[in-house]
C-alpha cells in the first residue's frame, strides 16, 4: 500500500514538475525558451506517448493577449514536434484551428512580433499538414534515402505533388528566417542581447527542416529530370534557384551571428545549385548536415528553478536490492535502462567467459596427455627405426621441395607472361595518352585561333561551343583511359591474391600429405613393435638395411645440390620479377601523375574559356551600349530636328524591338542555364541594340510631326528606353548582377511608345485587313456603275437639249456633251484596264495566298487604290451634274473644267496606284498607260468645247470711247485699275483659301502638312482615306480624300 501511494505521490511531482517547466518556457519575458525546460516537456510526451497534457496546458494560456507569449508558444510547439513523442503529432493536429486562429489573430495587427507570430503558425501548420499526408517522413526530417524513394512512389504525378509540397514547406521556413534577420538588421537588437536571441533561438529548429528539405528537393528534381522533358520543369528550377539562393544567404548570415557559434554547425552549401540537366551532377551532391554539440547550454539557476530532474528512481537506494525488485518507469521502458543498471546481456557474456575458460582447461590437458603419450612412443622406437625413419623423411622432404620448386618455377614463368601482357597494357596507355596530348595541342590551337579572330563575335561563338564538346569528348576519353588502367591494376591485384591462395592452397594440401606420412609412421611404428619378435630377421636384413642408406644418402646429396642450384634460380627470377614490379608500378604511378596533370589543365582549360565566353559577352555589351548611346544623342543634335518619320514605320520597328527583347530574355536564361554557351545572347544583343536604337530614332523622328502633347510624351518614352536598355546592360557586364539582369522594364517602354505610334497613325487604317480585297472588287464595280450612270444621263440631257434648245446654243450643248460622252468611255475604258492590270498583278504576286490574303499583306497599297477608285467614281459623278447645270443655264463653265481637271488627276493616281506593283514589262500596263492617255486627251477636249461654247454665247460690247473728255477716260481708267486691284486681291484671297482648304483636307485625311511640298500631282505619302465600313453605299455626293501612293519612306526619312 505504501508502494502504491508513494507511485501515486511521484506521478503527481512529475505531473507538477512538468506543469511547471511548460509555465516558465512560455511566458511574456523577451528571453529565448531555456533548454531544460523544453527538455523536460520533451522528456513528458515520451513518458506519456503524447502530447495532451502539453496542450491540456497551452490552451489556458492568454496567446491573444501577448505577442512574445505567442512566439514562445509557437517555439515549443515546433521542439515538440520535432523532438517529441511520434504520437505528439496527432495531439498537435487535432488543435490545428486553434494555431490557425493564432496566426490569423496576430497578423491582422501591426505588432513586430505579431508578424513573425504569423509566419510560425502559417509554417507549423504546413508542417503539420506534410506529416500527416506523408507518415513515412517523420517531424524530424530525418530518414534516408531509401524512405524518400519509398514515400515519391513510382507514380511520375505522385513525384510531382511531392516536389511542389516540398517547395512550400521549404518557402515557408525561409520566409520566417528572412522576417526574423530582416527585424534584427534594421533596429538595434543584436544577437547577443536577449531580445536578439528570443527571435533568434527557433531558427536552430528552421535550419535543421532546412538542411533535409534542400536534400530532399534535389533528389526529387533528379528524379524528374529522369523522367519528364527539360521544358515542362522550368518552372521547378527557377523556383529552386530562388530557394537555393535564399537558404544560401540565410546560412551565411546565420553562420556570422556569434549567437548560433555556440549552439550549431550550420552546414556550407555549394557555390552554384545542381544541373538537373546533367544526371551526372547527382554524384557530385552531399546531403548537408547539421552538427548540433553534445555541450549542454549554460544554465543560470533561478530562485523559481527547481531542481534538476532525475532520470533514474533513486529514491530506494537504501533497499536492498536482493529484496525489491527494481522499478522502471514508462521512459525506462522505452529507452533502456539507466548507464548504472544491468541486464541480460551483461549475465550472458560473464557465463560465455567463464565456458571458456573451462575450454581452453581442457585443451591444455588433452595437449598435456597427447604429448606424454608421443614421448613415450618415442621412447619405445630403436636407434634402428629412428635411422630408417629419418632417411624415409628427408628423402620425401627433397621430392616435396623438388615439386615445390618446380612449381615456383612455373609461376614464376606465368608471371613474366602476365608481366609482358600488362606491359603491353601500358604501351597502349601511353599511346592513348599521346593520342590524349595531342588532341590536347590541337584543342591549345583552336582556343588560339579563338583568341586572335575576337573580332568576328557570332561565328567565334559557334567555333568556342564546338571547341567545348571536344574538350569534354576528350575529357571523356581521358577519364575512360584512365577506368581501364585503374581496372588493369585491380586485375593484377586479383591475379596476384588469386596466386597467393593457389600458394596456401598448395601448402596446406603439404601439410595434408605431411600428416598423412606421419599417421603412415604410426602404423610403421605399430607394425615394428609387433615386428619385435621377429628382431633376428632385421638384423639378417640390417646389411641390406646398410647399403640402402648409403644409397639413399648419395641420392639425397645429389637431390639437396639440385635443389640449391633451383632455389638459386628462383631466388633471381624473384629479385627480376620484383624489380620489373618495382619499375611497372613507378610507370605506373607517373602516367597517373601525367593524366592528373593533364586533367588540372583540362579544368584550367574550361575556365578560360568561360572567361572568354564572358569577355565576348562584356565586348558585345560595350557595343550596344555605345549604340544606344549614339542614338540618344542624336535625339538632342539639332541637326535631328528637320529628321521626319511615319507613325506606321516607328509601330513596325516598336514590335520588331518586342520580339527581339524576348529573344534577349531566352538568351539570358540559357546563358544562366550553361555558362559555356553565350552564342544565343550575343544574337539577340546585337539584334536587341540595332532595333532599340532604331525605335528610340524614329520615335523622335516621329515626335517633330506630332502634336505637342504626343511629342513630348513620345521623346520622354525614348529616352526611358534608353536609360532602361543601357541598365539592363550595365547589369550584363557584371558577375554580380548578371543573375538580376532583367529587360522587363525595356518592354514596359517600348509598349508605351507602340501605343503611341498607332495613337499618331492616320485614322483612315480601321478597315479590317481581310475585308480589303472584298471592298477593292466593290469600290471598282461602283465606279464602273457610276460611269455607266453618268453617260446615261449625258444621253438623256443631249434629248433633253435637242428638244428644247436650238440653233448656236443646242451646237454648244451638242459639243459639251459628245465631249463629256466621249471622256465618260475613256474613263470607262481606263478602269476596265486597270481591274485587268490588277488581276495580273495579284497571280503574280500572291504565291500560295489567296487574293485576300494578298490584299491584306499589301494593305497600304490596297487602301490607295480604293481611295483612287472612289475619286475617279466621285469626279464623273460631279462632272454629269456640272454638265446639266451648264445645259439648263444655270451654272458656270468654270465648274465643268475644274470638274475635267479632277478626273484627269484622278485617274492619274489610279494610274500611279497600280502602276507601283506591276511589272514594267506588261502589255497590261502598256494598255493602262494608252487609256490614261486617251482621259488626258478627252479630259482636254472638254475643257476646248467648254471654252469654245463660252466665247460663242457671251455677248462682248464693242469699246467705243470717242465720246469721253480726257478727265472722264482718266476717270474710267482709274476705276478700271481698282477693279484690276480689287480682282487681284480676291485672286490673292481665294488662292490662300484654296491652300487652306487643301491643307485641311490633307489633315483629315492623315497626310502631314509638311509632306506637300513632296507631291507631284499624286496625293503625299502618308495615309490613305478612310474606307467605308459599307461599300455597297458609296457617298458620291461627298468628294472624297486623294488617292495615296503606297506606303514608300521618303529617301531622309530615318530607316
Amino acid at each position: 500500500m505504501s508502494k502504491h501511494i508513494d507511485t501515486l505521490l511521484k506521478g503527481k511531482k512529475g505531473e507538477d514538475d512538468k506543469l511547471s517547466s511548460i509555465s516558465k518556457a512560455i511566458n511574456s519575458n523577451e528571453a529565448p525558451v531555456k533548454e531544460k525546460h523544453a527538455r523536460r516537456i520533451i522528456l513528458g510526451t515520451h513518458r506519456e506517448k503524447g502530447a495532451f497534457t502539453f496542450w491540456s496546458y497551452a490552451l489556458g494560456l492568454p496567446l491573444s493577449s501577448n505577442s512574445i507569449l505567442s512566439w514562445k508558444f509557437c517555439h515549443v510547439v515546433h521542439k515538440v514536434l520535432r523532438d517529441g513523442h511520434h504520437n505528439s503529432l496527432q495531439d498537435c493536429m487535432r488543435h490545428h484551428s486553434n494555431i490557425v486562429e493564432t496566426g490569423q489573430l496576430w497578423g491582422n495587427l501591426h505588432d513586430r512580433y505579431g508578424q513573425l507570430v504569423a509566419l510560425y503558425a502559417k509554417l507549423l501548420c504546413t508542417k503539420m499538414e506534410f506529416h500527416v499526408k506523408h507518415s513515412e517522413i517523420r517531424a524530424n526530417l530525418e530518414v534516408t534515402d531509401e524512405v524518400l524513394e519509398r514515400v515519391a512512389g513510382t507514380d511520375i504525378n505522385n513525384v510531382f505533388q511531392l516536389t511542389v509540397e516540398v517547395f512550400d514547406y521549404l518557402d515557408t521556413e525561409l520566409r520566417l528566417a528572412e522576417t526574423v534577420i530582416r527585424q534584427l538588421n534594421t533596429s538595434i537588437a543584436i544577437s547577443t542581447l536577449t531580445s536578439g536571441q528570443c527571435r533568434l533561438s527557433p531558427l536552430i529548429q528552421v535550419i535543421q527542416d532546412c538542411s533535409h528539405l534542400y536534400h530532399f528537393t534535389v533528389k526529387l528534381l533528379f528524379k524528374l529530370h529522369a523522367c519528364l522533358p527539360a521544358d515542362t520543369l522550368q518552372g521547378h528550377r527557377d523556383r529552386f534557384h530562388d530557394q537555393f539562393h535564399s537558404l544560401k544567404t540565410f546560412f551565411n548570415k546565420a553562420r556570422d551571428m556569434m549567437y548560433f557559434k555556440r549552439l550549431i554547425q550550420i552546414p556550407k552549401l555549394p557555390e552554384s545549385p545542381p544541373n538537373f540537366l546533367h544526371a551526372a551532377s547527382l554524384a557530385k551532391h552531399a546531403r548537408p548536415v547539421v552538427v548540433i554539440p553534445d555541450e549542454d547550454e549554460p544554465e543560470q539557476v533561478d530562485d523559481d528553478d527547481d531542481d534538476p530532474e532525475p532520470l533514474i528512481n533513486v529514491s530506494d537506494v537504501t533497499m536492498p536490492s536482493m529484496a525489491v525488485p527494481q522499478q522502471f518507469d514508462i521512459f525506462d521502458q522505452t529507452f533502456g535502462p539507466a548507464n548504472g543498471g544491468f541486464d541480460d546481456r551483461d549475465i550472458q557474456i560473464e557465463n560465455l567467459k567463464q565456458d571458456l575458460e573451462l575450454l581452453r582447461t581442457d585443451l591444455e590437458r588433452v595437449k598435456g596427455e597427447a604429448q606424454r603419450y608421443i614421448t613415450q612412443l618415442k621412447s619405445q622406437i630403436n636407434s634402428l627405426e629412428a635411422e630408417l625413419e629419418e632417411q624415409r623423411v628427408q628423402k620425401q622432404r627433397a621430392l616435396v621441395e623438388n615439386e615445390q620448386l618446380r612449381m615456383e618455377l612455373e609461376a614464376t614463368r606465368r608471371r613474366n607472361a602476365e608481366h609482358e601482357s600488362v606491359q603491353a597494357t601500358f604501351g597502349e596507355a601511353e599511346t592513348r595518352a599521346q593520342a590524349t596530348e595531342q588532341r590536347y595541342n590541337k584543342l591549345k590551337e583552336k582556343h588560339t585561333e579563338l583568341v586572335s579572330s575576337h573580332a568576328e563575335l557570332l561565328r567565334k561563338s559557334a567555333d568556342t561551343v564546338k571547341m567545348l564538346s571536344a574538350t569534354q569528348q576528350t575529357q571523356e576519353e581521358v577519364e575512360r583511359t584512365k577506368q581501364q588502367l585503374a581496372f588493369e591494376v585491380d586485375r593484377i591485384k586479383q591475379d596476384a591474391d588469386m596466386k597467393l591462395e593457389e600458394q596456401k592452397f598448395e601448402m596446406e594440401k603439404l601439410k595434408r600429405e605431411f600428416d598423412e606420412k606421419k599417421a603412415e609412421v604410426e602404423r610403421v611404428k605399430g607394425t615394428l613393435q609387433s615386428n619385435e619378435k621377429v628382431g633376428e630377421q632385421q638384423t639378417r636384413s640390417m646389411s641390406a638395411l646398410q647399403a640402402e642408406k648409403e644409397r639413399l644418402m648419395h641420392s639425397v646429396s645429389e637431390k639437396e645440390a639440385a635443389l640449391s642450384a633451383l632455389r638459386h634460380a628462383a631466388q633471381l627470377q624473384q629479385s627480376s620479377l620484383q624489380q620489373e614490379r618495382e619499375r611497372s608500378t613507378r610507370e605506373l604511378g607517373e602516367l597517373q601523375g601525367r593524366l592528373q596533370e593533364k586533367s588540372s589543365r583540362e579544368e584550367q582549360l574550361q575556365q578560360k574559356l568561360l572567361e572568354e565566353q564572358f569577355s565576348l559577352l562584356q565586348g558585345t555589351v560595350s557595343e550596344a551600349e555605345s549604340i544606344i548611346q549614339d542614338a540618344v544623342a542624336k535625339l538632342d543634335d539639332p541637326l535631328h530636328i528637320r529628321c521626319t518619320s511615319s507613325p506606321d514605320y516607328l509601330v513596325s520597328r516598336a514590335e520588331a524591338t518586342l520580339g527581339s527583347i524576348d529573344k534577349v530574355k531566352r538568351g539570358h536564361s540559357d546563358y544562366l542555364t550553361n555558362m559555356g554557351d553565350v552564342g544565343g545572347l550575343l544574337r539577340a544583343l546585337t539584334q536587341f541594340s540595332h532595333l532599340a536604337a532604331d525605335t528610340i530614332i524614329n520615335g523622335s523622328a516621329t515626335a517633330h510631326m506630332a502634336p505637342t502633347d504626343h511629342a513630348d510624351r513620345l521623346t520622354e518614352n525614348c529616352r526611358g528606353c534608353a536609360t532602361q536598355s543601357l541598365q539592363f546592360l550595365k547589369d550584363l557586364k557584371s558577375k554580380a548582377s548578371l543573375q538580376r539582369a532583367d529587360p522587363a522594364s525595356i518592354r514596359i517602354v517600348v509598349q508605351k511608345i507602340l501605343r503611341l505610334g498607332k495613337e499618331l497613325r492616320p485614322k483612315g487604317v480601321d478597315v479590317r485587313q481581310d475585308e480589303l480585297g472584298d471592298l477593292v472588287d466593290k469600290e471598282m464595280a461602283a465606279t464602273s456603275a457610276a460611269i455607266e450612270e453618268a453617260v446615261r444621263r449625258i444621253d438623256e440631257m443631249m434629248n433633253q437639249a435637242r428638244k428644247d434648245t436650238s440653233g448656236v446654243k443646242l451646237e454648244v450643248n451638242e459639243r459639251i456633251l459628245y465631249s463629256c460622252t466621249d471622256l465618260m468611255k475613256a474613263i470607262h475604258l481606263l478602269v476596265l484596264t486597270s481591274t485587268d492590270l490588277q488581276k495580273e498583278i495579284v497571280e503574280g504576286g500572291r504565291g500560295a495566298a489567296t487574293i485576300k490574303e494578298f490584299y491584306a499583306r499589301n494593305s497600304r497599297w490596297t487602301e490607295g487604290l480604293i481611295s483612287a477608285s472612289k475619286a475617279v467614281g466621285w469626279g464623273a459623278t460631279q462632272m454629269v451634274e456640272s454638265a446639266d447645270k451648264v445645259v439648263l443655264h444655270t451654272g458656270k463653265y468654270e465648274e465643268l473644267i475644274v470638274c475635267s481637271h479632277e478626273i484627269a488627276a484622278s485617274t492619274a493616281q489610279l494610274v500611279a496606284s497600280s502602276k507601283v506593283k506591276a511589272d514594267r514589262n506588261s502589255t497590261k500596263l502598256t494598255a493602262l498607260q494608252q487609256a490614261s492617255r486617251r482621259v488626258n486627251e478627252m479630259a482636254a477636249n472638254v475643257v476646248a468645247s467648254t471654252k469654245t461654247g463660252q466665247e460663242n454665247l457671251e455677248d462682248k460690247d464693242t469699246m467705243d470711247f470717242s465720246g469721253m473728255s480726257l478727265i472722264k477716260l482718266k476717270m474710267e481708267e482709274m476705276e478700271s485699275q481698282v477693279k484690276v486691284l480689287e480682282l487681284e486681291n480676291q485672286l490673292g484671297n481665294e488662292r490662300l483659301r484654296l491652300g487652306e482648304l487643301r491643307k485641311k483636307h490633307y489633315d483629315i485625311a492623315g497626310v502631314p502638312a509638311a509632306d506637300l511640298s513632296e507631291g507631284n500631282g499624286l496625293a503625299p505619302s502618308a495615309a490613305s482615306e478612310p474606307s467605308s465600313p459599307k461599300p455597297s453605299k458609296p457617298s458620291i455626293m461627298r468628294k472624297p480624300a486623294l488617292a495615296q501612293k503606297p506606303n514608300l519612306p521618303p529617301k531622309n526619312m530615318f530607316r
